[in-house]
């Protein structure tokens, strides 16, 4: 037969097609983890065709802009707008050059909000907003920036053009007057929606675009005077983007920089890079979470399968055929099984895309749909992973299958044997180890450690305590039975206890195969053990952040925007006048670059946010000043420890900041302070920041009150102040912490989210093993029901041996989480400053692990319970 492994081929043919529902658990594992990595692939290659869309449709040949300059959205951030303006002699002078074929004169600006139908602030979730001129200017295939869906485009100030998005949640249509909230002169502003508008190539991702006419523009962000922000340039036939930024050079005043569309496309590129980089990989690492946990599932589905065909492969080699050909068969068996898998997976995963960028755009930003295609990288990583992951998955178990001689093969006794039991529980304590010793190098020290070549060993306490954390999860799990025969022990004695024999039997049942049990366990230990993780992290965060505020927040009452945004200072002006208010303190902020400015390679600029303050800071805030005084004044700047020893400052240096105006402050160091949450790096005079052509709004407001002032009440009237302009909220030491843990639990439920996947895939393993352990054990379950077991009694058995895998799992997987979660807070304690272990999550987290017991169980149980007990017993 040695010769003839087309007939081994064949039978696993036949082994599959016989054992299709036994076989289907196991798909799925693969199938949900091909799904989501496809998924995400598909979403991050639509992520990206949807920005470089945007940034190729919205790029002219050159762009004329001041020299410290950046894309549309760096101008849309905290402190990024301001900069010097152009008059229209200059865009004259432009367009009377041979090569430009056209000149168009922009105007952007900031601090723009629209409320909807009901007065309520539109929120763009993070997402900037976009104001600006319509200038009718062209990209670099030469076709309009800007696609006009319907109406028409803002002919008066008293017009404006939407995008789609953001006219739908406001609930406005065309033709409508919608209300805006001005960042300085008349605050609300009424409005007719005269069209709906788009970028060209790539929709708007999220973005609130707020299109005027020139004038409109001019009225809003130049003071109504006939002054433009930049000049994006068209070039005449036969013209290179060089010979036309050359030739624009020549013309612009000082301040000014004419640069060439692809510089421009490669500058936004990078500044949107690291975020949607982050995105990508955020994702992609849940993605692989899910592979390793379906991993663990197809490892633990042939060890069964083979385990239940012993005798069939024991035949095999009696009648002649090799160890190669029972290993091939086997791996011929996973092959087939990872191919449909992958595919029904990566079908799956086109669609998950689809549910991904859904749930981003409830999020705010938007993915067009017609991005989201599977792309040929996609479907060869998302088959070469799911291939690779089964093959190597199914090895081990074919392996052993063909190193088990014919005759030992059909003894009853199936138990690996004594000595690789003890080498597999030997190797994995001392990788335990190792990872235990890693996790806790933060607190012992980390050793510079460099390789040959010169490469240094990264010194990050987090990547530290990472790696160790990984490395001992998946130690455990490679040694769960040896670590879980004592919490097996110990269920078992308490199932007995609370539910008789049968939980007896349960427990029994459990710790017959420790191996199996473990590694059943292990895919549920996996995702609880991130989980629990997670939950330390942000409950220690959520700790912190009250005791940051408890230490730090020292007024009455804090007002800022809820996204985070600069608004006027005419609320802060109105405050000032309310009765029981003593203080308001104003705080703004600013872009600049530090140092020296590198005209020709922006990358080499070292941007900063400036923190403009007024004199009445130091009467709210007490800084931990190290060196100097906390007093600014006019000329003078704060500095952080460690922006002073980054950059070498002493006290009484003088620093370069310059601004997107084109205007450099020189300022002298005034004081050095210990980092705090109250300022930033750099802390100036709003006075200086007004002489750097800055436009004057605010980023907060701190408020005292006076003495005998009842809070409450003086809450109400400042509530009633901006009831009508919600670019704002005002709120106590309470509402504001609330306001940030708020944000951190949002991101932890989008987390535990993403896990969930791996719980799913982990029940859908308890449910293997049982459905499987039940065909192993028919012939028992017979005898069972002959001696007296009921049909209910089986099924409790069942579901309670389900359940003593799942607590192993959560026992194992919670210790672990809140092992590393501490050892992670602790790397981190310079940001997280108190550790606090969430014991009532823990709980739940518990109590949901013994509810996938139940739930794994359903199926098996009832199948047992089937069974007819005289075909039970003649089973072989």
């Amino acid at each position: 037969m040695r010769n003839e492994g087309g007939g081994v081929l064949r039978l696993t043919l036949r082994n599959l097609a016989a054992h299709k529902v036994r076989l289907l658990m196991s798909t799925l594992a693969i199938v949900l983890g091909v799904a989501f990595l496809a998924g995400v692939l598909t979403f991050s290659h639509g992520l990206d065709r949807t920005f470089s869309g945007i940034i190729n449709g919205s790029t002219p040949d050159a762009q004329v802009r001041p020299t410290n300059s950046g894309t549309a959205a760096e101008s849309a951030r905290p402190g990024g707008g301001g900069g010097a303006m152009l008059g229209p002699k200059t865009i004259q002078r432009l367009r009377e050059l041979p090569e430009v074929a056209r000149a168009d004169g922009e105007v952007q600006g900031s601090g723009l909000f629209v409320l909807d139908t009901e007065g309520k602030l539109v929120n763009s979730s993070g997402a900037p907003t976009l104001a600006f001129n319509h200038s009718g200017a062209r990209n670099l295939l030469g076709e309009p920036m800007l696609d006009l869906d319907r109406g028409r485009w803002a002919q008066t100030p008293k017009e404006i053009v939407l995008d789609g998005s953001t006219a739908k949640k406001a609930g406005y249509s065309v033709g409508e007057t919608i209300t805006l909230i001005a960042p300085r002169g008349e605050t609300r502003r009424k409005v007719t929606l005269t069209g709906i508008a788009a970028f060209n190539g790539g929709g708007t991702a999220g973005a609130q675009l707020l299109v005027f006419s020139t004038e409109g523009a001019q009225s809003l962000f130049a003071d109504g005077k006939d002054t433009y922000s930049g000049v994006s340039l068209s070039a005449a036939p036969g013209v290179t983007q060089k010979e036309l930024a050359a030739a624009a050079s020549a013309v612009v005043p000082k301040g000014f920089e004419a640069v060439t569309g692809d510089q421009v496309v490669e500058e936004s590129e990078d500044a949107i890079g690291d975020f949607l980089d982050v995105i990508s990989v955020f994702l992609i690492v849940f993605a692989v979470i899910a592979v390793i946990v379906g991993a663990f599932i197809i490892v633990n589905t042939f060890s069964i399968l083979i385990a239940q065909r012993s005798r069939q492969l024991a035949l095999l080699r009696a009648l002649g055929a090799s160890r190669r050909q029972v290993t091939t068969s086997v791996l011929f068996e996973a092959l087939v099984m990872a191919l449909v898998a992958a595919t029904v997976g990566i079908l799956a995963g086109w669609a998950l895309a689809h549910g991904l960028a859904g749930a981003f755009r409830q999020a705010g930003l938007e993915i067009a749909s017609d991005v989201l295609v599977l792309t040929p990288r996609t479907i060869w990583i998302s088959y070469a992973v799911g291939v690779l992951v089964t093959l190597a998955a199914a090895l081990l178990p074919s392996r052993r299958a063909a190193k088990v001689p014919p005759v030992a093969a059909m003894r009853e006794d199936t138990q690996p044997p004594a000595r690789s039991t003890a080498l597999r529980t030997s190797a994995g304590v001392m990788l335990l180890a190792a990872g235990l010793v890693l996790a806790a190098m933060p607190r012992i020290g980390i050793p510079d450690i460099s390789l040959p070549g010169g490469v240094d060993v990264p010194t990050s306490p987090a990547l530290w305590v990472g790696v160790g954390a990984g490395i001992s999860i998946l130690s455990v799990a490679w040694i769960s039975a040896f670590l879980g025969r004592p919490v097996l022990a110990a269920l078992r004695t308490v199932s007995g206890l609370v539910f008789g024999m049968t939980g007896k039997l349960a427990g029994q049942n459990a710790m017959r195969d420790p191996r199996r049990t473990g590694a059943t366990a292990s895919a549920l230990m996996i995702g609880l053990a991130l989980v629990s993780l997670i939950g330390v992290l942000a409950a220690s965060m959520n700790a912190s952040i009250s005791d940051v505020v408890e230490d730090q927040f020292k007024p009455d009452m804090v007002v800022q925007s809820p996204t985070f945004t600069s608004f006027p200072t005419s609320i802060g002006d109105e405050m000032e006048k309310v009765e029981g208010v003593a203080t308001v303190s104003r705080s703004q902020i600013a872009q600049a670059v530090v140092g020296k400015v590198d005209p020709r390679n922006p990358k080499n600029n070292e941007a900063a946010f400036v923190f403009g303050v007024d004199r009445e800071m130091p009467q709210i805030y007490d800084l931990d000043v190290l060196e100097g005084s906390e007093q600014v004044k006019p000329g003078q700047v704060l500095v952080t420890d460690e922006a002073a020893e980054e950059h070498e400052w002493r006290l009484g240096d003088r620093i370069d900041l310059t601004f997107r105006s084109g205007r450099q402050l020189h300022p002298q160091i005034s004081g050095i302070i210990a980092k705090t949450q109250v300022t930033g790096d750099i802390t100036a005079r709003i006075e200086d920041l007004a002489d750097a052509k800055v436009p004057r709004e605010d980023a907060s407001l701190s408020i005292l009150l006076a003495r005998g002032a009842d809070a409450a009440t003086v809450h109400d009237r400042l509530d009633k102040l901006v009831e009508d302009r919600p670019v704002v909220a005002v709120q106590d030491k309470k509402e504001f912490a609330d306001s940030i843990k708020g944000q951190v639990n949002q991101l932890l439920y989008m987390i535990y989210g993403l896990l969930a996947l791996a719980i799913v895939i982990a029940v859908i393993g308890i449910v293997n093993t049982l459905g499987l352990s039940v065909i192993e054990r028919t012939r028992e379950i017979g005898l069972l029901r002959a001696i007296g077991l009921s049909r209910g009694q089986l099924r409790r058995m069942i579901t309670l041996e389900s359940v003593t895998i799942a607590v192993l799992g959560a026992v194992l997987g919670l210790g672990l989480g809140v092992l590393f979660g501490v050892l992670l807070r602790d790397a981190l304690r310079e940001d997280l400053s108190s550790l606090w272990v969430p014991l009532g999550q823990l709980a739940a987290f518990l109590g949901i692990a013994v509810a996938v017991g139940v739930l794994a169980a359903v199926l098996p149980a009832i199948r047992a319970g089937r069974e007819d007990v005289l075909k039970a017993i003649a089973t072989e």
